[in-house]
């Protein structure tokens, strides 16, 4: 549960996730992860890059980036004199980043390119989305990450990461992200809320359906999960609808 941003966490949303989860037949098979009881590891993680010389304090305001957001390596060599640490940014070496999707194909980023040298400790003392998935997927021996292609642009970047601190890296697939009837991407930050009041079958059926699955008329949600798990075929997946964010790209096979 990645609940480290608290001036944008909702009350009750951790438990009310859970709650939606559970009703919908998905139960976790151990204890549920809280990323706020990991700071003193994501902590470690900082520390040991920042003693390696992999990272570095700096103390850029985002307003001081130039529009491309591309951090130009103004603190790599050291804080100018007067200047406060503000966050702590990883160096970004030029080589490209490639990784093989397993719904997307061969895909690679030029993270000097595209990112420059990226915060991976915020000016607000709490740690960068990208250093908390990283820890606490090695933590948790995950070898899937299964999630929509609109996180295809943080996934060199949590390679990169992997790699400077010594850690495995699982595999990756991107689905197709659902979207409104509009074309506009389903969010918390829209108030979109597509399962709270939906019938648990229903629901479950149309993701399998958006997923390439079409089930059978089933009616028990339990005999609905165990048909999808035994039917599963991810090459019906419709990898197409994923395109590709900018500045991710495919490479040809």
């Amino acid at each position: 549960m990645e609940d480290i941003d608290p001036p944008r966490e909702v009350s009750g949303s951790a438990e009310r996730i859970l709650q939606d989860l559970n009703r919908l037949g998905m139960h976790a098979d151990q204890p549920v992860l809280f990323q706020s009881t990991r700071m003193q590891k994501f902590q470690a993680a900082r520390e040991s890059l920042l003693r390696s010389g992999q990272a570095f304090w700096c103390g850029c305001a985002r307003k001081t980036l130039p529009a491309s957001g591309v951090y130009p390596g103004t603190c790599r060599n050291g804080l100018a004199k007067g200047v406060k640490p503000r966050s702590v940014r990883l160096k970004v070496d030029s080589h490209a980043i490639e990784f093989q999707d397993g719904l997307q194909g061969r895909l690679k980023e030029d993270l000097a390119l595209n990112h420059g040298d990226f915060v991976i400790w915020r000016a607000d003392n709490l740690p960068a989305y990208q250093l908390a998935v990283v820890v606490d997927d090695a933590f948790q021996g995950i070898t899937e990450v299964v999630r929509g292609a609109d996180l295809l642009d943080s996934t060199a970047r949590q390679i990169y990461l992997q790699r400077n601190l010594g850690l495995p890296t699982p595999h990756y697939v991107h689905l197709p992200v659902a979207t409104a009837p509009d074309g506009s991407k389903l969010s918390k930050r829209l108030a979109s809320d597509p399962v709270a009041m939906a019938n648990p079958i229903n629901a479950v059926r149309h993701a399998l359906q958006f997923l390439g699955h079409e089930a059978p008329g089933i009616q028990q949600l339990d005999n609905l999960w165990a048909w999808a798990v035994d039917a599963w075929d991810i090459a019906r997946v419709p990898g197409q609808k994923a395109i590709c964010p900018e500045p991710v790209s495919r490479i040809s096979a």
